[in-house]
């Protein structure tokens, strides 16, 4: 069945992004996951290509396209040759924090923020999970005191995706502990404030050359002129967001997992057992039937979803559907994938075992399954009791 979901404008960006990952990102891959880091210089070169910040008017030196069919050809493509870890990176910087500074920026901020973010030259990070306080974002410490034209910063973050790298940091703070939903705000801290320090790179269990840091803020002074919207709607703003968030990981472990099939599959039509090709094993063929079909059906789902998002009207409700249900299934098909190669999956020169590393996180950032099960019933609920 052929796709009608990309058209020929689609598929020329994808030959001009398939042809930049062979020659600047799968030769480094093995070396930047020993080093730990992903070469920052990257997202230059990446931003040289029209890749980064597509979202970003032109005149702050984007691309102002604001199809996400765009973003997802970034996605598969990066997954197609394993870099989950540029992959994350990027939908950090461009489905999440420059979500924020487009929509809720002021002239001034956007002209002083998004060139240098639209140039791959400045990498955005979001400070949201603390210590204490993960999918439950109203328990967070973190707050903001009023001083003279500014605000003074206290509190610590934790997981922060581009945290050791990135120069601005969007963060979620409380700015009035009795206004209950209406008492946080958001605030860009960057580089060379005072009081703001890096803790330590995380050692994790898979990206490993995505860096993932802890964040300080000690009477971090933030002049007004860094506040991200209003006073007191950051909450509002984060939720109204996450939709974008959650699609965003749920396209990454569709292009995921659809790569891991693709490395399954090749891999039993060319090694051969008991006198014949392994994928040729009435086992494995209705491994592939399955894999085939489940991740057929997401993609159809994930594709609505993405035109919903352009058109602006994806639910939470939906965008969690797609979250979780993207992100398990990522989970099964890596696994049997990497069964699928026997020993080999087990070889760190076999892409399909840095997968089923680097995977296991989705189904946990971002809000986890439990939680996107919990939003999807309330909103069952309160559609069945009006």
């Amino acid at each position: 069945m052929r796709s009608t979901f990309y058209d020929e404008d689609h598929e020329a960006f994808r030959e001009t992004v398939r042809e930049f990952t062979a020659r600047n990102i799968a030769p480094n891959l093995a070396t930047w996951e020993a080093e730990g880091l992903t070469d920052p210089d990257l997202y230059r070169q990446m931003g040289e290509a029209g890749m980064v910040g597509l979202a970003i008017p032109e005149q702050y030196g984007g691309m102002e396209i604001d199809d996400y069919r765009f973003r997802m050809i970034i996605s598969e493509e990066l997954s197609k040759v394993g870099a989950a870890s540029v992959n994350a990176t990027f939908g950090v910087h461009d489905d999440i924090v420059l979500s924020y500074l487009i929509d809720l920026g002021t002239p001034e901020q956007l002209a002083t923020w998004l060139p240098p973010m639209a140039a791959g030259t400045s990498i955005g990070a979001i400070g949201m999970t603390e210590p204490d306080a993960g999918s439950d974002l109203q328990g967070i410490r973190t707050n903001a005191v009023r001083s003279g034209d500014g605000w003074v910063l206290n509190g610590s973050k934790t997981f922060i995706t581009n945290g050791f790298h990135a120069d601005k940091v969007v963060v979620f703070a409380r700015t009035d502990p009795e206004a209950g939903s209406r008492g946080f705000t958001l605030f860009l801290v960057e580089n060379g404030m005072a009081g703001f320090e890096r803790g330590r790179k995380l050692d994790k269990l898979g990206l490993h050359s995505q860096d993932t840091a802890e964040l300080f803020f000690k009477d971090v002074r933030v002049p007004d002129a860094n506040r991200v919207g209003e006073v007191g709607m950051g909450l509002i703003a984060m939720m109204e967001r996450l939709p974008r968030e959650r699609l965003s990981i749920a396209g990454g472990a569709l292009s995921s997992a659809e790569a891991a099939y693709t490395w399954g599959r090749d891999y039993a039509f060319q090694r051969k057992a008991f006198g014949g090709l392994v994928g040729d094993l009435p086992t494995v063929r209705f491994t592939l039937a399955e894999l085939e079909t489940e991740l057929d059906v997401t993609r159809a789902y994930i594709e609505r979803s993405i035109l919903a998002l352009n058109e602006g009207h994806l639910t939470t409700a939906d965008a969690s559907k797609a979250k979780w249900w993207a992100t398990e299934l990522e989970q099964r098909v890596i696994t049997k994938s990497l069964q699928l190669h026997g020993g080999y999956g087990f070889m760190e020169e076999y892409p399909i075992a840095r997968a089923f590393r680097d995977s296991r996180v989705q189904t946990i950032y971002g809000g986890t399954t439990e939680i996107m099960k919990e939003i999807i019933a309330r909103d069952i609920a309160k559609r069945a009791k009006k």
